[in-house]
């Protein structure tokens, strides 16, 4: 590594970009305001239509109680249908409803513009380090993700 603080200076870039986002993001968005952890669940049961409660939460590093409160959450303002799994009736499936899915795709949407408008305002070579960053931030990922199911 090059330096002593490298690491934490990438992790707290990370956090960093992502945290204004997410506020910028914010504004303007329809009520309800739908908190991190929901906007996640959202994306994963986008992913995975008929994803169970049980496997949402170890997919999210959650707990199985916090992903049915966020569960009955979404429900309850309409984001998500709980539907009875036919090959086990103990357990639900989870589905996005067409509030949802308007949602996700106007916060992906204004998402895409906002990082869209940000890049543009670097530089050629600044641009260039971003995009040839992505595969090994893609393999971190990959590898946080291994290191968080071996625990």
């Amino acid at each position: 590594m090059k330096s002593e603080t490298f690491p934490e200076e990438l992790a707290d870039a990370l956090v960093g970009i992502q945290r204004l986002i997410r506020r910028r993001l914010r504004r303007g968005l329809e009520r309800p305001r739908l908190r991190g952890a929901e906007v996640e669940l959202l994306r994963l049961v986008e992913s995975r239509p008929g994803i169970g409660i049980s496997e949402a939460a170890k997919e999210l590093y959650l707990a199985g109680n916090s992903v049915s409160t966020l569960v009955n959450q979404l429900v309850k303002e309409g984001f998500l249908l709980r539907e009875t799994d036919p090959a086990d009736r103990r357990a639900a499936r989870l589905l996005l409803t067409g509030a949802a899915e308007k949602r996700l795709a106007d916060w992906q949407r204004r998402r895409a513009d906002l990082v869209v408008s940000s890049v543009s305002r670097l530089d050629e070579a600044d641009r260039a380090a971003l995009e040839a960053a992505l595969p090994a931030l893609r393999k971190l990922a990959v590898t946080l993700h291994e290191e968080a199911e071996e625990s």
